[in-house]
């Protein structure tokens, strides 16, 4: 937090169970952020709900569940909207597009998962995910969707070129010498190439 409370105003947080992934971070009720930012909690949870339900009481931005998570998504999703509360679903590398289509009408963000679950800082992207995009597009638009793992001064022109709305950027900041200056590269190159 200390690293990012003065570059971005919107950050994504994750949480996980110990289940779902091997890690395990802090609990839902133990989770905070900077006054001021957007926080959208990534939450890497088998079974979310009872997560989701703690997590709502802080007042996020959005709350991401996994597709591959157990559980009723439709209940995940009316609690977050009946609070107020945007709902976002991601998909793990080998879960294709099509799995959450006939639930899309009730997500409102899509986070595309190139990292290895549980863990910051992976150097690689695979931009071949980048067709779930045009996928999820197609049939919803006004979508907004986040691209999870491995960007960099080397991949963020090509993905936001692909349409991705949220970059969410770990390692590459976090890790670098200037996290400053990290960030600052990286939105000029999205800055140049289009985005907002």
């Amino acid at each position: 937090m200390q690293k990012i409370v003065h570059l971005a105003t919107r950050i994504q947080i994750d949480l996980t169970d110990g289940i779902f992934t091997k890690q395990k971070t802090v609990l839902p009720e133990q989770a905070w952020w900077p006054v001021g930012f957007a926080a959208d909690f990534h939450l890497m949870y088998r079974e979310p709900l009872s997560a989701v339900k703690t997590i709502l009481e802080h007042k996020p931005n959005l709350i991401i569940v996994h597709a591959e998570a157990t559980g009723g998504f439709i209940e995940v999703a009316n609690f977050c909207h009946d609070h107020g509360i945007k709902v976002g679903v991601a998909l793990l590398r080998e879960t294709a597009a099509e799995a959450i289509l006939p639930a899309l009408g009730d997500i409102d963000h899509v986070l595309i998962f190139s990292g290895n679950l549980g863990y910051q800082g992976d150097s690689y992207a695979d931009l071949k995910l980048l067709n779930k995009l045009s996928i999820l597009k197609q049939r919803k638009p006004s979508l907004e969707v986040g691209w999870d793992g491995g960007v960099n001064d080397q991949n963020v022109a090509e993905l936001v070129s692909g349409g991705v709305d949220v970059l969410n950027v770990g390692g590459y900041v976090q890790n670098a010498e200037d996290p400053a200056r990290a960030y600052a590269v990286l939105q000029r190159i999205a800055d140049e190439t289009g985005t907002t």
